[in-house]
């Protein structure tokens, strides 16, 4: 069984959202404001947090940054404010997806169900197909799901981690920008390509010695990006 944490200080939306995933046979907790919404997180393992922004005592950026110290569970940001910047804030602040309010609960249904089954099919090629990564200073664990900077582990959010296993087990191949939004985050994602650049350059800050000169990590300019062995 699927669980979910949803949070939000509005009850009326906690109460659509749980009764919907409930329908569908989640299992699902509430939180009501930012420090119970961590405290959640770190007693509990949840499948997917679902994190609004505007939130009483912590807001949902700082929580979300908080949970990335501990865990890389996804996160999905719910935010009233459309403008691209504040989304963009989300997926600097550590989110792999977010959605406007107001929202169709079908939409956010499948969005939900859309991360799980990508997960899913992570966890099953790492099941038979254990590989680790070493070059240079950088060693990344598939089947873990981890990666290491000369020995210490890096905490690499689910989406970072999935931009880094495709380029890295593809050295060489440039992908565009449009070719990482279809892999990584499906054809179906509402996002521009400047969510990857927003990734790469939160990946390049946690793997590179000099992100502005970046050993791992290159871009090919005018094309798109790929990854040096």
């Amino acid at each position: 069984m699927s669980r979910v944490l949803v949070v939000d200080d509005e009850k009326n939306i906690v109460k659509g959202i749980m009764f919907s995933l409930k329908q569908d046979g989640m299992q699902v907790d509430a939180a009501y404001d930012g420090e119970e919404a961590l405290n959640f997180a770190r007693e509990n393992e949840y499948d997917i947090i679902l994190l609004d922004v505007m939130l009483p005592k912590l807001s949902g950026f700082e929580v979300c940054q908080q949970i990335r110290e501990f865990s890389d569970v996804p996160v999905m940001m719910l935010t009233a404010k459309g403008d691209d910047m504040d989304k963009i804030l989300g997926l600097e602040y550590g989110a792999d997806d977010y959605i406007t309010k107001p929202f169709n609960i079908l939409e956010v249904k499948a969005r939900i169900k859309a991360i799980m089954r990508r997960y899913s099919k992570n966890s099953s090629r790492e099941a038979k197909q254990p590989q680790v990564i070493e070059t240079g200073m950088l060693k990344l664990d598939l089947e873990g799901r981890r990666a290491y900077i000369a020995g210490r582990e890096i905490n690499l959010t689910a989406r970072e981690f999935d931009v880094l296993e495709l380029l890295a087990t593809h050295p060489g191949k440039v992908y565009s920008r449009e070719e990482l939004l279809n892999l990584i985050w499906g054809k179906d994602y509402p996002g521009d390509e400047r969510t990857v650049d927003v990734h790469i350059r939160r990946l390049r800050e946690k793997i590179e010695e000099s992100p502005s000169n970046p050993r791992y990590v290159h871009t090919k300019w005018g094309v798109g990006y790929y990854f040096q062995v």
